[in-house]
């Protein structure tokens, strides 16, 4: 307030020095995207990497396509019911919360309901020729899509453990060793998952610790043993 006649200290803000958008409490706080912190990085080092750095798929599996006797759990289990297996396997490396069930429905009726309808179509006699090309023809586009479909799982499986295309093209492994693919896969996790699993690694031991002398002349400088007991600079006087 103003004593008097004096002028107001305080400026009046007219209607265009007036702000027009109202700040909400909070607004400015908000967090931005800035694209030069968006970088890769290795999971075990932490190493910023480049946008067009791909991992090595080098890495052997465990076993071998054809060594499903190895673990009896998985052979019985991929021989009865490779439906679930295949659901296990696919639960364990999707990356959402996705039910093993719907994986398992899936397999069973493309993969189990075309077998049962490719023995049906052998075991009834009569059916026209052409009726049969056309339901064959069907049979084996469906079995190739769920080749490129199981076969996109064990890619995953690959990307994830750095694992070598073995023996072939993992969308061809599905299409002719469908059976044998699940089994693999799911011993692969079992084994990478497990306790005992140890992954090979490389040892950088340090370079020794150098100790420094001056000689008596002081033009010539000289290399003295490490001392295992001390890591202390030893002068030698003049």
């Amino acid at each position: 307030m103003s004593d008097g006649g004096a002028p107001s200290r305080y400026v009046k803000l007219t209607k265009e020095q007036a702000p027009v958008d109202e700040v909400n409490p909070g607004e400015l706080n908000q967090p931005i995207q800035v694209p030069q912190l968006a970088v890769y990085k290795c999971n075990e080092c932490g190493q910023t990497l480049p946008e067009n750095f791909e991992a090595p798929s080098d890495e052997p599996w465990t076993t071998g396509i054809f060594g499903c006797t190895e673990d009896m759990d998985s052979f019985w289990q991929g021989f009865f019911c490779p439906s679930v297996l295949f659901g296990r396997v696919y639960e364990t490396l999707s990356e959402e919360e996705t039910s093993w069930k719907r994986a398992c429905v899936c397999h069973s009726i493309v993969v189990e309901g075309g077998l049962t309808a490719a023995s049906l179509l052998l075991c009834i006699p009569g059916i026209d020729p052409h009726t049969t090309f056309l339901f064959w023809e069907g049979l084996f586009f469906v079995w190739w899509m769920c080749g490129i479909y199981t076969g996109d799982v064990r890619q995953t499986l690959q990307r994830k453990y750095h694992l070598q295309n073995s023996p072939c093209d993992p969308c061809m492994v599905h299409c002719f060793l469908h059976f044998c693919a699940v089994c693999q896969a799911h011993r692969e996790m079992k084994n990478r998952l497990s306790d005992n699993f140890v992954m090979p690694m490389t040892v950088v031991n340090p370079p020794p610790v150098q100790e420094m002398s001056s000689s008596n002349d002081g033009h010539h400088h000289e290399s003295v043993p490490v001392s295992h007991h001390s890591s202390d600079l030893v002068m030698r006087p003049l």
